[in-house]
Parts: structure tokens; C-alpha cells; sequence
């Protein structure tokens, strides 16, 4: 991981790749970069990550919770079902949502058959979809490590939180969330830092009308060829990736940590 790594950080720092490299450094790179455009890029990457770890979250506890503390003899068949989707390859799943998202697909079909709709939707290509695929494909990701955590409270917390007098909502908010929060916080980082560098979703689903962070990247390897830009570029995205998981990591211990009032 480290060498590729380091190799991005010295190339960015390259006008030119030739073989008088050394003679090539410069900042040039970096400067072209503090334009309003590319904050506006790295704004749309955090807003797609931020939002789709949010809802991740909304939808996941309430999933983890029902697996570890609600259902005992269906919870391995359950589980079994929540990891399925892993079995298949994810470009898979992408273009599986066009057959329920575009305007002849099952969801429209569906709506018009039970007559709540008089005419087709335009889901496809928007926002919506962009953000309805993000969240069924990082899903996972956020559910397993919950689970994870919540699985090994002890019940008998309970018993105690309810002989104390807390009724169910000061329980769940100010002991099972507490005795969660590592969980949470591992699943929050594990589909926010993927999903801002996520580009396949935003153009298959949302038409590539948005450029984000990741797709900005693939453009200037892939397409234009500019590496030297493109790895200036990655170094900037990595360092704005590293401060919002600080931010995020002190937000989500003030609000799900122990040390809450």
C-alpha cells in the first residue's frame, strides 16, 4: 500500500515525467488546484459520503438491534441473507438497479399496475438513484459492525438500566448506544471513506452529470492522461478525507460516546 502511495506523493510534486525528473519539481500542481471548482468538488464528495453514512446509520442500528436482542433462531438466516449480497460482484449490483430505476423498470411498472403513478417517474439519472444505490451498497458495511459491538453487551445491563428507573429510550440512548459507539463509528468510517472516492455509482446511476472526487481522478489518469495533476489532485482529496474523518470521529464520540451528559 505504502509504495504506490509514496510514488503518488512524488509525482504530484513532478511538472513533467521524463527522465530528467529531478529537475521537474515543482508546485505547479498544487496551485492550479485552489480554484472554487475543485472545493466545490470536494464539497459534492463530502455531501454524497456524509449523506450516505447518515442514512446508513438511521437503518442499520435499528437492523443490528432487531438481529442481536429480537430474534434468536432466525438470526444466522438472516445474517446469511444480509451478506448475499457480497457474493456478487459489485458492478453487478449497479447494473441490476437499472432494470427496478429506469422508467420501463420494475419499480414504475409496479407503481402504474397498482395505480399510484398515471405515467412513468423519472428516477433514473438523479440524485435519488444515485443516493438509494450508495445506500443499499454500503449497507453492510455499516450493519456488521454494529452488530459486531452489540452482540457483545451483556443483557443483564438492562435488567440494571430498567431497576435504576431509565424506561426503554434513556436505555437505548444512554447505555446501548455508549457501549455501541465503537461499532458505530467503525461502520460510519467504513462506508464514509470509501463513498467519497466512490465515482461507478455516480455514473452509472446518476448519468456522470456531478463530477465528485473520484470521478475527477479516474478522468485525469484514464482520460486525459495528466498524472502529474491527477496525483496532485489525490494528495489534496486524501487531505481533506483525513480532516472531515476527524471531525466526524470527534462528532460521533460526543454523540454516541460514554462521555455524553
Amino acid at each position: 500500500m505504502y509504495v504506490p502511495f509514496v510514488f503518488i506523493i512524488f509525482v504530484s510534486f513532478l511538472k513533467d515525467i521524463d527522465y530528467s525528473v529531478w529537475a521537474n519539481f515543482s508546485l505547479q500542481n498544487y496551485s492550479q488546484l485552489f480554484s472554487s471548482v475543485y472545493f466545490i468538488i470536494w464539497g459534492r464528495s463530502l455531501a454524497l459520503a456524509s449523506v450516505t453514512a447518515v442514512l446508513c446509520l438511521a437503518i442499520a442500528y435499528p437492523i443490528a438491534y432487531f438481529l442481536v436482542f429480537r430474534v434468536a433462531r432466525l438470526r444466522n438466516i438472516l445474517l446469511f441473507l444480509l451478506v448475499l449480497p457480497f457474493w456478487a460482484n459489485f458492478l453487478v449490483q449497479v447494473y441490476a438497479w437499472f432494470f427496478v430505476l429506469e422508467r420501463g423498470g420494475i419499480l414504475n411498472s409496479a407503481l402504474l399496475k397498482i395505480g399510484i403513478i398515471s405515467e412513468p417517474l423519472r428516477i433514473l439519472n438523479t440524485q435519488f438513484s444515485v443516493y438509494l444505490v450508495m445506500l443499499f451498497c454500503f449497507l453492510p458495511f455499516m450493519v456488521m459492525p454494529i452488530y459486531s459491538s452489540m452482540e457483545g453487551i451483556n443483557k443483564s445491563v438492562f435488567e440494571a438500566s430498567f431497576d435504576l428507573g431509565a424506561n426503554r429510550w434513556q436505555t437505548l440512548t444512554r447505555v446501548v448506544m455508549p457501549l455501541s459507539s465503537s461499532g458505530i463509528r467503525t461502520g460510519f468510517f467504513l462506508v464514509f471513506i470509501p463513498s467519497f472516492g466512490e465515482f461507478v455509482v455516480p455514473l452509472l446511476l446518476g448519468g456522470g452529470k456531478n463530477m465528485y472526487a473520484g470521478s475527477l481522478i479516474s478522468f485525469l489518469f484514464l482520460e486525459t492522461k495528466s498524472i502529474e495533476w491527477g496525483a496532485a489532485f489525490t494528495c489534496l482529496s486524501g487531505i481533506v478525507l483525513i480532516i472531515a474523518v476527524f471531525v466526524f470521529n470527534w462528532l460521533l464520540k460526543k454523540v454516541f460516546g460514554t462521555d455524553r451528559g
